[in-house]
């Protein structure tokens, strides 16, 4: 008899949302259940945060931010469709057009204004997207997925990729192997642990996850066509042990968008907001502040 794996994670997000006194949320979008969280309120002259979270992750992946980030910011961090604890519909679509087009209705139904967005891998793709759809006041990018690796790469060519083999795990050793390669590719306490207390969540979605990454790849360069001359004050975060979105994807900004913020941080993997989140959230607040009130 096969003995079910205890799922303690649901548990542990309740502690988090306590530590980080943030407000759990629920709406509807697109026939989508969308959870979120919210801390702190829109205020004249402060700013809305919007925080997107990357593949085969959830909004929890901000908690470290939110407990760094300043205390008079109005924080969105949404489970995105298809995550989390949103819902995921086998008859939608997940690319990243989608999912932005998503965001942008729910925004305008919380007549939010000065509204900056960040992003994270898949989450920075979505944000870039998004951003050229509603025009905020900023937009930071950690670790996006979305960029050309190279300068000649035809953006709307099919698109190929192996991540799926790291990113979507089927089994215990493949989720150990996610947790560790996505930060600085070395072993970690906080890997083992993450394994533990996520593994069982994220193997009850891998058919899931293989359908929304399939969109994604669908339109995989999507992003590349709306960064350039008429991005917003745009800040580009990076880990320059990201084994991922590799650095080289930073020539490419360099190249498109040559007034972009960039922070490249030294021994830091896919993730700068858990692995270095004193520097990144600092890095963001300050760039926010500079942005801030000009919407």
């Amino acid at each position: 008899m096969k003995i079910p794996t205890p799922n303690f994670w649901p548990a542990a997000r309740t502690g988090q949302r306590w530590l980080v006194q943030a407000k759990r949320r629920e709406t509807l979008i697109d026939g989508h259940r969308m959870v979120y969280l919210e801390k702190g309120s829109p205020t004249a002259g402060g700013p809305t945060v919007l925080l997107l979270h990357g593949f085969a992750a959830m909004k929890e992946n901000w908690a470290l931010w939110l407990q760094r980030l300043p205390d008079h910011w109005h924080i969105l961090v949404p489970d995105l469709p298809g995550f989390g604890e949103s819902d995921y519909q086998s008859s939608a679509r997940y690319r990243y057009e989608d999912q932005a087009l998503r965001l942008k209705d729910w925004l305008a139904s919380l007549a939010v204004s000065d509204v900056h967005i960040a992003g994270s891998s898949m989450g920075g793709a979505i944000a870039a997207v998004l951003a050229h759809k509603m025009a905020p006041a900023s937009l930071t990018l950690l670790n996006s997925a979305g960029i050309p690796e190279y300068p000649d790469v035809d953006i709307n060519a099919p698109f190929k990729s192996d991540r799926d083999q790291l990113l979507i795990p089927r089994d215990w050793a493949g989720v150990y192997r996610m947790f560790n390669s996505v930060g600085n590719g070395k072993p970690t306490a906080m890997g083992v642990a993450m394994t533990g207390l996520l593994g069982p969540d994220l193997l009850g979605r891998s058919d899931a996850l293989r359908h929304i990454f399939d969109d994604m790849l669908a339109d995989a360069l999507a992003p590349a066509r709306y960064l350039g001359a008429d991005t917003p004050p745009l800040q580009v975060q990076w880990g320059d042990r990201d084994v991922i979105t590799p650095t080289r994807c930073v020539d490419w900004f360099r190249n498109a968008t040559p007034d972009a913020d960039i922070r490249l941080f030294r021994n830091v993997g896919h993730l700068p907001m858990l692995e270095s989140p004193g520097l990144s959230a600092r890095a963001l607040a300050g760039f926010v502040e500079r942005h801030s009130g000009r919407h």
